[in-house]
């Protein structure tokens, strides 16, 4: 095992660490919070980040793509690289993040289509009306979701960031016991209960939260846009279709949103 540094950033200690071949970014504790292997440094390694870009599902080609929290940067990167229709905006509280995610992880400077914003994503999100088709949430404290991003406020924000038809994705850990308070506040901003997709590995629930939209999706237009989603970023969200049957309301012909 191999540690390329470890140091206090403004908020965290934050360690890089290198096993077989995959380069793994901890902050604040022992908690993987994001990970590139090295001889593939644009594929997309840890499961509940693949899990999280079944926002594609309820929302294919979104323009904007509003995220809080960077990590290492793989999701933001890989949106940046393969679509390049979107602009992503990226919300991390601790500049020192950034720079590991710089110097570490391959993720680029900014440009027209890719922006870093320095600040809390608690406060910022509301500040925001109306001004992405995709919210990512994907902040966490000590391998906990930061308390100020699971508030009934915060959730209010978060539907008055998204765009009619948009969607929040937001990551939460499977043991976690709040999670059924979360997600009834969710249900409480966004007058429908979020969708729960359980990644790969079943150490993380994934909620989306769309804002408007359809009441149902047809299975087949899902499994449409599952096919679309290999074909044009060589993303296997077809395997998420068996567990959004398991852990939401649905008929033969359509999941319930």
């Amino acid at each position: 095992m191999k540690r390329p540094g470890k140091w206090l950033a403004a908020r965290k200690a934050i360690e890089i660490v290198e096993e077989g071949g995959v380069r793994v970014l901890q902050i604040g504790g022992s908690a993987i919070q994001s990970a590139m292997r090295l001889d593939a440094p644009d594929r997309i390694e840890l499961d509940y980040v693949r899990a999280m870009m079944a926002f594609l599902l309820f929302r294919p080609g979104p323009r904007e793509v509003l995220m809080v929290g960077l990590g290492g940067g793989s999701m933001a990167r890989f949106i940046h690289q393969r679509m390049p229709q979107t602009r992503v905006t990226v919300i991390e509280i601790d500049p020192g993040v950034v720079t590991v995610a710089r110097k570490y992880f391959h993720f680029p400077e900014e440009d027209a289509r890719l922006g870093i914003v320095i600040g809390d994503g608690a406060e910022a999100v509301p500040e925001r009306p109306a001004s992405c088709d995709v919210l990512v949430v994907d902040g966490f404290v000590n391998g906990s979701p930061a308390k100020d991003l699971c508030t009934r406020s915060f959730y209010d924000g978060a539907f008055a960031a998204l765009r009619p038809g948009g969607v929040m994705v937001a990551n939460f850990m499977s043991d976690d016991k709040r999670i059924e308070t979360y997600c009834g506040r969710i249900e409480e901003s966004f007058g429908r209960d979020p969708t729960l997709l359980l990644a790969e590995e079943e150490d993380n629930f994934i909620a989306f939260a769309l804002r408007d939209g359809p009441p149902r999706i047809p299975w087949a237009e899902l499994k449409a846009r599952a096919r679309a989603a290999q074909r044009l970023f060589d993303l296997p969200l077809e395997e998420c279709l068996v567990s959004l049957r398991q852990r939401n309301p649905h008929t033969a012909r359509f999941l319930t949103l």
